[in-house]
């Protein structure tokens, strides 16, 4: 089931519903070229095109529950809400 944030679709994903961790990623499997830590705690993993191949959503079912929301910042902010999510949470 494809995500899309801020525009660009996610076609892979996985959730671990143990550690509330949401991954998602672009194409095929590959190891990234870079990465980050967002300020809110998510990671972010960049291709060698500079283009974002993946990210990893940390608590999100809590931050859904809690905000109705989860906050991402690469480069700008993004709020993503559940719906936006295409049920693969479960």
């Amino acid at each position: 089931m494809a995500v899309t944030i801020d525009g660009i679709v996610f076609d892979h994903s996985n959730y671990d519903a143990d550690g509330d961790v949401l991954y998602l990623s672009r194409g095929e499997s590959r190891v990234a070229a870079d990465g980050l830590v967002t300020s809110e705690g998510h990671g972010v993993r960049f291709g060698p095109d500079g283009e974002v191949s993946g990210v990893t959503l940390i608590s999100v079912k809590r931050l859904l529950e809690q905000d109705g929301y989860v906050t991402i910042t690469v480069p700008r902010t993004v709020h993503v809400r559940e719906d936006e999510l295409g049920g693969v949470l479960g």
